[in-house]
């Protein structure tokens, strides 16, 4: 299998010269683990795929999947002692589950902060399996230039089907990185022009928006924290979303803009960087015909809101002025070309020191954060004995933005995974920036 990087690859590939630029995945699954049994399935799907070895060519931006079978990593975790705690919260699990729910935490952060080796050749996955009572954790880390997150997901879902004995559910193999679609912007030029036009008005608003404080530019590393909105909560969202005529994606917006504010006290004393800037990544299978079939690869696009956040605004009203940014990207189509972005900012970071481009982004696209959505029920529905019970994911931060939130819908819950840069924000702000955020969601029915 060979093919060529995409733009978001490329720039992907750049972000993790710098720092591990790693995804997370972990599913939760029923039942007792069989680690041999887990060994051959996982082995089995790798190889049925292709998935073993990756070569990169860093000067033609291509890759190519070795034929032979590779040697796959899988890592066993213990859970530690009860009372050695991480910051981690799941609700409605008793004390044992917790202690295994915060070690998973634990090792996602730690996976985050772990590079891959960097030999020509290698294999971007790696595997851990973590005993919980009466149900087992499975974590996936894929190097991220390689995949996006629903990719990760069909990756997952077939080891666990095969695991469970449901091997029909994996005779299908994926749809390796297609080519059709991926042309968007050369067929389709009038989102090119509308892009351009648009340029002034972001530029604008990013020599507006405040740039977050980094105590150490150069220190990359990654912290990682883990929370749920339970069912009632997350009901919550969805119906304020539908009364105030706004989509959960601009809600979940407002909240983290909100939430951000109140770290953001130095932004008040300025003048000229008063504003608060969010990422917003988008899923672009559907603009590229590709939902037909299960495509693996790299299939995303992104957006920029921007907005005041004056004291005491209601939510109501920032959700209403952040519908009316999206709604103009999404009509306009502003998301597929990202490409053009990125490239604009891979060109100019190549003609910078290695110091100046771990600020380049702070410098020229300060964001305070960023979101990614994924509803898991519509690739997964939860069936047979090793049903899959629940579904957690974490993304590098990388040098675009100092924290990205992972919202997960998992059956009727949505679980938040937060990823930050720990020289932008320290363990007690991440807390409060949580627990901020939940308090919102809970005073939604008042504000309904």
């Amino acid at each position: 299998m060979q093919g060529r990087l995409n733009t978001f690859q490329k720039s992907m590939l750049k972000w993790n010269d710098m720092h591990p630029y790693n995804a997370v995945h972990a599913v939760q699954v029923a039942g007792g683990l069989d680690l041999a049994r887990m060994r051959t399935c996982l082995a089995t799907v790798m190889e049925k795929h292709g998935f073993a070895r990756l070569s990169l060519d860093r000067e033609r931006y291509t890759f190519q999947y070795a034929d032979r079978p590779g040697q796959v990593q899988i890592q066993t975790l213990a859970a530690p002692p009860v009372g050695d705690w991480v910051q981690a919260e799941k609700p409605s699990v008793d004390e044992s589950g917790q202690v295994a729910f915060c070690a998973l935490v634990a090792e996602m952060e730690r996976q985050l902060n772990s590079p891959f080796e960097r030999d020509p050749t290698f294999n971007p996955f790696r595997f851990l399996v973590l005993p919980a009572k009466d149900s087992f954790y499975l974590g996936l880390v894929y190097f991220h230039p390689i995949a996006d997150a629903e990719s990760a997901v069909w990756l997952l879902r077939d080891v666990v089907a095969l695991y469970a004995g449901n091997s029909s559910d994996t005779n299908d193999r994926f749809q390796l990185y297609p080519e059709a679609g991926t042309h968007f912007l050369r067929r389709h030029p009038g989102v090119v022009v509308r892009k351009l036009l648009s340029l002034a008005g972001q530029i604008r608003n990013l020599r507006h928006s405040h740039r977050p404080h980094y105590a150490d530019i150069s220190d990359m590393t990654n912290g990682f924290a883990c929370c749920s909105l339970a069912p009632e909560d997350l009901t919550s969202v969805v119906t304020t979303a539908k009364s105030w005529g706004v989509t959960v994606n601009d809600v979940f917006l407002s909240l983290l803009l909100v939430s951000l504010s109140a770290c953001s006290a130095t932004r008040a004393e300025s003048k000229k960087r008063s504003k608060l800037s969010l990422g917003c990544i988008v899923n672009i299978r559907k603009d590229l015909n590709l939902e037909r079939r299960r495509p693996f690869g790299l299939f995303l696009g992104s957006f920029i809101i921007t907005h005041q956040v004056p004291d005491g605004v209601s939510l109501r009203h920032l959700a209403e002025d952040i519908r009316q940014q999206t709604l103009q990207i999404k009509r306009k189509k502003l998301y597929m070309a990202t490409p053009l972005e990125l490239g604009i900012a891979r060109f100019a970071m190549r003609r910078v020191s290695p110091a100046s481009q771990k600020k380049f982004y702070r410098k020229n696209y300060p964001l305070c954060g960023g979101i990614t959505n994924m509803n898991l029920n519509l690739l997964w529905e939860q069936a047979g004995q090793h049903a899959m019970l629940d579904y957690f994911r974490g993304v590098s931060t990388g040098p675009a933005t100092p924290l990205v939130l992972s919202a997960t819908t998992v059956g009727q819950h949505l679980n938040m995974g937060w990823s930050y840069r720990t020289t932008v924000f320290s363990k007690t702000m991440i807390d409060e920036i949580v627990c901020r955020f939940q308090e919102q969601v809970r005073e939604l029915p008042n504000l309904v």
